[in-house]
């Protein structure tokens, strides 16, 4: 048997991130989850760029606050205690709309772990 307790707030936040990152999964202990709390303010984006995984699903959890997603079909708004889904391959960029009342917090949650399957996406070339 196993069991951990992480403090998030004393995970260290990465420091090549548009916005406030934690990851949480090497504290965690985790082998098969990514797990990262994301803060972000008004006019912040959350992941690096709009980008797609080739092997992982993503969920998003919205902790507080409202996160807008920007897919090919459209922009998402998820408010406070709801879960976005994002399957493999399917193109998004997260984000805290600039004219947002505060901060956003996610709790962002891949499986599998995928180091290095992120491809990049510009919607410009569809």
């Amino acid at each position: 048997m196993g069991y951990r307790v992480v403090d998030t707030d004393s995970v260290e936040p990465k420091p090549d991130r548009p916005c406030e990152c934690r990851k949480l999964s090497e504290p965690g202990g985790l082998d098969f989850t990514a797990i990262n709390r994301f803060r972000a303010e008004p006019g912040e984006q959350l992941p690096l760029a709009y980008h797609y995984h080739e092997t992982q699903q993503e969920a998003f959890y919205v902790l507080d606050g409202r996160l807008s997603i920007e897919t090919p079909e459209g922009t998402y708004e998820v408010p406070a205690d709801d879960l976005f889904v994002v399957d493999p391959e399917s193109p998004q960029r997260a984000y805290n709309a600039a004219d947002a009342d505060g901060p956003v917090t996610v709790l962002a949650i891949g499986a599998p772990p995928a180091d290095g399957d992120a491809v990049a996406y510009d919607p410009n070339d569809e």
